[in-house]
């Protein structure tokens, strides 16, 4: 497949630079590959959409103030964006310099503080903090929360409210899992006095998220690698939805891609890991039943997701609609419930005939 066949034209005005006034204000598109059918809603009838016994999957992963401003000790201004913490003391990051700094290299950061670069890894750097201060500890003090690179404004005390989910609880993503950004503490409880099983899941979102597809062919595109943890309960919970035939709905991508990958990897255990799971049309989905999740970028790896989710051609039709009806986009945008289908013989291969 090409990266052309997950373009689309998207107009600016479209893309949410803040979130609506309350979580639950935004609007929900139905998508069910079920029906081959897709409709208008709001978020707060989210509710209505489950049964008691369901399980609702959320990932408890909390947004760290990741991105700093300093120079180098020769001068020159730099950016940087932690995007995994390997220790108290030390990272992987991206760099924004005029020059790439050298192993050995210090960098300047705020209140005096200094960090080292060790080497490089791939696109990133691998740096050290100088001093006793851990980095958790720093970046609270000093950093800056990452806003997508999509949203014109710096962050400020607003967003450092409404860009952490309302269960964010382990510090470690660069990005938030946006899906989970519409739910209010009312509605996680409403859904548990439902009996609907709520659950979570860790999976610390790095910034290649935001990194773009740079290969023709996709198959030659290689995902960058993010750190999870699933809970034996989480586990137990699904296995026991799924043998009574109940439904389990993943929030975001990132709790898709969490519960599949151990599922492919036939992990269905409480575990640590790190995943780079790819998942394109013609994925064979193991665990999960619905996907909730916001509207992605063109050609990303997570319009390809839901694409394999629920169906190319129909989730074509789904973005032209929300486009059509001036839904909005991305993190701080609406949202769509998608209800997969088995998957069509041949699918994959009558994409190109969709042009």
């Amino acid at each position: 497949m090409r990266i052309q066949d997950f373009d689309f034209y998207l107009p600016p005005h479209l893309i949410a630079q803040h979130p609506t006034p309350n979580r639950v204000d935004s609007r929900l598109l139905f998508v069910d590959a079920q029906l081959q059918q897709i409709k208008d809603g709001m978020f707060h009838h989210i509710r209505e959409q489950f049964e008691a016994g369901d399980v609702l999957v959320l990932n408890d992963t909390k947004v760290i103030k990741a991105r700093l401003f300093g120079q180098k000790a020769s001068g020159g201004q730099i950016e940087v964006m932690i995007d995994r913490v390997l220790s108290p003391f030390e990272a992987y990051a991206q760099i924004r310099a005029s020059r790439s700094p050298k192993a050995g290299s210090r960098l300047l950061l705020p209140n005096g503080f200094e960090a080292e670069v060790l080497g490089r890894q791939a696109d990133m750097f691998h740096i050290r903090l100088q001093g006793e201060t851990d980095l958790y500890h720093f970046l609270e003090q000093y950093g800056e929360l990452p806003l997508p690179p999509y949203i014109s404004h710096r962050a400020d005390n607003s967003d450092e409210a409404r860009y952490q989910t309302v269960f964010a609880k382990h510090a470690g993503a660069v990005a938030a899992p946006t899906a989970g950004l519409h739910f209010d503490e009312a509605t996680l409880q409403a859904l548990v006095a439902k009996g609907v099983h709520v659950v979570y899941v860790t999976l610390h979102v790095g910034a290649g998220t935001f990194q773009p597809v740079k290969v023709e062919n996709i198959s030659e595109h290689h995902m960058h690698s993010e750190t999870y943890h699933l809970p034996a309960s989480t586990i137990e919970t699904i296995l026991t939805a799924k043998a009574q035939g109940k439904r389990i709905t993943a929030v975001g991508t990132t709790s898709l891609r969490t519960l599949e990958s151990a599922a492919h990897r036939q992990q269905l255990f409480a575990h640590h890991g790190d995943t780079d799971i790819f998942i394109t049309p013609g994925f064979e989905f193991k665990l999960v039943d619905r996907l909730l999740t916001n509207f992605h970028l063109p050609k990303s790896t997570l319009m390809m997701l839901v694409s394999a989710f629920g169906g190319y051609a129909l989730m074509r039709s789904a973005y032209q609609h929300a486009i059509d009806q001036s839904y909005r986009f991305f993190s701080y945008g609406d949202a769509m419930l998608i209800t997969r289908a088995a998957p069509k013989v041949g699918e994959c291969d009558r994409v190109h005939a969709m042009d």
